[in-house]
């Protein structure tokens, strides 16, 4: 699988402004296949465990109240390159500084209401995906 899958979580904003689903549709438009889907709303407890690589810095209080604020929807995807191909599809973190056509450029409002989150390697993508998903939810081959 090295390679081969990323993680997602579609933001609190997205999903409150009705954007899941075009969310949804581009990612798939773009050849990446849903693997696991669900929608929850992550505990304090869950979104800084999940962040916790940002524990300490001045933004961390924050993102976390906001990634509990409202619900999300977690997905992990599959494509060849799936890292890299979907880093390009949901632009630069800052919405003002994406490209034209980027899921972040179309739909997010702000650095940390930025759409959606993608993961940044191979190995987080992994991490990240059993975070939130059982061996039997995402390996059922």
């Amino acid at each position: 699988m090295n390679g081969e899958i990323t993680f997602t979580i579609v933001k609190p904003s997205s999903i409150s402004r009705n954007h899941l689903g075009p969310i949804l549709t581009q990612i798939t438009e773009n050849g990446f296949k849903i693997i696991a889907i669900k929608m929850l709303h992550l505990s304090t407890y869950q979104a800084s465990a999940f962040y916790s690589v940002h524990k300490g810095k001045f933004f961390f209080d924050d993102l976390i109240e906001y990634m509990t604020s409202g619900p999300v929807v977690v997905a992990m995807l599959e494509k060849d390159n799936a890292v890299d191909d979907f880093r390009k599809l949901i632009g630069a973190t800052n919405p003002e500084k994406a490209d034209n056509g980027t899921i972040r450029k179309l739909y997010g409002i702000d650095m940390q209401r930025n759409a959606v989150h993608g993961s940044d390697s191979d190995e987080n993508a992994l991490i990240e995906c059993r975070f939130f998903f059982s061996d039997l939810e995402i390996f059922a081959d």
